[in-house]
Parts: C-alpha cells; structure tokens; sequence
C-alpha cells in the first residue's frame, strides 16, 4: 500500500534525501533495470516524485536509463565506492608501517592521494620531537607539481596529461623554489620515472623538503605517495631506503607484486 505521499510538492532537504535512498535502495535490489512503476510502488512515492529524483539522480550518472521508463544504479555509485574501497584500505594498510618508520627517523611521514589536481593528506605519523610544525593537517590540499606525492602522480601520467594539467593550473607557484615553467616540472617528473622517487625542495613551503615513494595496488595502479618532511637542513639521504622499503611493504599488504628490480634510487 503506498505511503501517503504529497507528489510534486517540495519536501524538506533531510526527507528528499530519505526518499533518495529508498530510491537507491530499490535499484540496489535489483541486477536488471526497473521500471519507474515498480520504483514507485515499492518506495510508496508518487510517481512524479520518483521520476523527479530519478531525474536528479541520473544528471549526477547515479542512476542510468537503459531505455525510456526504466532505471539502473550507474556507474558512478561504483568509481565513488572504488575510490573509498582504496583509500580505506591503504589508510588500514599504511598506519602501523608508518609509525614504524616515524618511530625511526622522528620526522613526520605523510599519506597522500590524488583528487584533481591535487593532493589531500589522509594520513599522518609525527610527534612534536621532530621539532617541525605540521602546517598541513589530514584533510589538506595542495598543488600537484608543488610536492613530492603530486610529482610522482604527475610522472605516471602521460606527457600530454601533464601538459593539460599545466596549462588548467598555471603552474602557479608557493615560494621562489616552486617550479613553475613546463620544461623544468617535465624534467623532475623524467627523474622520478626513472627512480621511483620524487621530491620537494622547499617548492611548497620555504624550509621544508620532502621526499616521497609510490604505494601501488594489486592491478600495479599508483594509488598512494608516503613522503617524509623535514627542515631543510635536516633531510636525510639515509631516509631514503627506509622509506621506499616502507612504500614496498604497504604496497606488498594491498596485493602488489613489483616488476624486476630497477636502477637504485640515487640523490636528484
């Protein structure tokens, strides 16, 4: 029996969401698409109703119409659910192994992902012995070419990615360190496809550097930088092992097996 149901009227925010859940859920239920009819009998909505947040749905590629009157879960339920799967587990995967490595050299080792055109930190170990203000909480943004996680998701793009990323950004820079011509950020990107690391030499904030590895999922996809910050005049080489050791072992927990060994990383 159908709820009672107002119809096209306008409804509070927090019960048009309800009522696009119930929608969800539907669809969820079933594997072949389902008829606007069927939608609307089992969530107890009118049918303008349905087909309005059907509608709404379908715009943000939440739903898809294989033909008319009918409806499916779209894909983007699916790149959003992908997108959580990863970073979860790489956040479950990484934390021990990054306070390990804290616990070793005292500086902060960071977890970062690609959104964009960006990066955001998801994950942190440091303590305030390492004697450096973490200005960048989990949560914060910043500029790809800008820091060394950013470099490394620029490097495994193709030349013409990053051309068209340059050219949306600007390459604005942060400090007179920042690169902020083409040839100079395709030149670093070259090092660290060839090394498997990449850098920020005070690019992002004058008197931090930073240095960071790959983290790579079962299909061999970059999923993950793990870098480690430092004052400038502070910055280990010796770290460098270590923290590539650490990038192997979260990567080797979420299912990668590496290619043949390459050439030693070296100091760019």
């Amino acid at each position: 029996m159908r709820k009672p149901d107002s119809g096209p009227a306008a409804t509070p925010t927090i019960q048009v969401i309800e009522r696009m859940f119930s929608v969800i859920d539907v669809l969820a239920a079933r594997e072949e698409a389902v008829s606007l009819k069927e939608i609307s009998e089992k969530t107890g909505l009118h049918p303008s109703t349905t087909h309005r947040i059907l509608n709404d749905l379908a715009v943000g590629r939440f739903v898809d119409r294989p033909e008319a009157g009918s409806y499916r879960l779209g894909m983007r339920l699916l790149e959003l659910g992908n997108l959580v799967k990863g970073r979860l587990n790489v956040r479950d995967a990484a934390l021990p192994l990054m306070r390990e490595l804290h616990k070793q050299i005292q500086q902060p080792v960071n977890l970062s992902v690609r959104q964009g055109d960006e990066i955001i930190y998801v994950e942190r170990a440091y303590s305030e012995r390492s004697g450096m203000q973490v200005v960048r909480a989990i949560g914060g943004r910043a500029p790809l070419h800008l820091t060394s996680t950013g470099k490394l998701f620029l490097a495994a793009d193709d030349p013409q990615r990053v051309r068209a990323y340059a050219t949306r950004t600007g390459l604005s820079g942060h400090t007179r360190n920042s690169i902020t011509q083409l040839p100079v950020l395709e030149r670093e990107l070259s090092k660290a496809r060839q090394y498997g690391i990449a850098r920020d030499n005070e690019e992002l904030e004058l008197g931090v550097r930073c240095m960071a590895a790959g983290i790579y999922d079962d299909q061999g996809k970059l999923i993950a930088g793990l870098s480690i910050s430092a004052p400038a005049d502070r910055l280990d080489e010796g770290w460098l092992t270590k923290l590539q050791t650490t990038a192997n072992e979260i990567s080797t927990s979420l299912g990668h097996r590496p290619p043949p060994a390459a050439a030693p990383a070296k100091a760019a």
